[in-house]
């Protein structure tokens, strides 16, 4: 028997492509694959990344003050932003044109420009290791550091980079409103990049020179929506333990308890699949019902119905 089910999808890098017209093109890609779902009757909230993007929106903006005295440094918060936009604007048409072609002519599609509130206490800002924006000299580093108070590391030999932090998501801002978005059917874009990261104070949300995972964003959502499912799309059509080895074993359907086991003995890349682990874990565990899934983007409906991907469930 058919259940609908609500489901919060993040994209991975792959579906958006690394410049603005390998965007436009794979907007349409993963626009078909979000269709397929929402045509099943399924209820659809999507979650996206931004690394290419925002990197090439921090490297324009660092470039315009370099060049004019008069124009500040742009936030990273602030590059964010206009990130969440313009991706968002890229899939909500082509969501919207896929829906008209399939005959949905009435069902909207939204993107919330969202903010998400961090811990300034957070001990990732002790220790800034997300790597944003193009390689540097040292000259051009030491500008940087100079003149806005940028962390900058080497990276392997290849140049210098800025650092930022990458705290955990305590509160999605806008939450409410896209609960209400939700409620009332409509197609949902949102917590783009992770997030807008800010900090509270008092009354003031302030921008943070910080990435959040969009992964463990996406879970956050998932739980304050109270989703059936949290989907992760990645590269890889499913999880795999001893990944590249002889023994290399690819996972279909496991317990919180098996993927706790394998994340302690170090079976996941940080920075890669480890944190969609972590965080489809997190999910899973919130609450009786709840599954997560990691899977690649063209195979996300095969997923749902279990002919695919890897399941993660108590």
């Amino acid at each position: 028997m058919f259940t609908r089910k609500r489901i919060v999808i993040a994209l991975g890098g792959n579906a958006l492509g690394n410049t603005l017209p390998e965007q436009m093109v794979a907007v349409k890609t993963t626009a078909k694959a979000l269709c397929d779902l929402i045509e099943e009757g399924h209820q659809v909230v999507v979650v996206h990344g931004n690394g290419p993007q925002v990197g090439m929106i921090n490297n324009a903006m660092s470039a315009l003050s370099r060049e004019d005295e008069n124009q500040p440094n742009t936030p990273l918060s602030v590059c964010v932003a206009m990130s969440q936009a313009y991706i968002g604007y890229d899939l909500q048409n082509a969501l919207r044109e896929e829906l008209r072609i399939r005959g949905f002519v009435r069902t909207p599609v939204v993107t919330v420009v969202t903010q998400v509130r961090v811990d300034p206490n957070d001990p990732a800002f002790e220790n800034p290791s997300k790597p944003i924006g193009k390689f540097l000299t040292k000259e051009e580093a030491d500008h940087q550091a100079k003149a806005y108070g940028h962390i900058m590391k080497e990276d392997a030999g290849r140049g210098y980079r800025r650092v930022v932090a990458s705290p955990k998501p305590v509160e999605i801002v806008e939450q409410d409103a896209i609960n209400s978005l939700v409620d009332a059917n409509k197609i949902v874009i949102c917590c783009g990049g992770g997030g807008i990261p800010v900090v509270l104070n008092g009354h003031h949300l302030k921008g943070a020179s910080a990435v959040i995972d969009k992964d463990y964003a996406s879970c956050l959502l998932a739980k304050e929506l109270d989703a059936d499912m949290l989907i992760i799309l990645t590269a890889v059509e499913k999880v795999a333990v001893n990944f590249g080895k002889e023994n290399e074993e690819w996972l279909d359907d496991i317990t919180v308890d098996d993927a706790k086991k394998y994340i302690n003995e170090g079976q996941f890349a940080p920075g890669s699949m480890l944190p969609k682990v972590q965080a489809a874990v997190d999910f899973a565990s919130s609450k009786e019902g709840r599954t997560a899934m990691i899977t690649l983007l063209q195979k996300a409906k095969d997923g749902i119905q279990g002919k695919t991907g890897t399941k993660i469930h108590l």
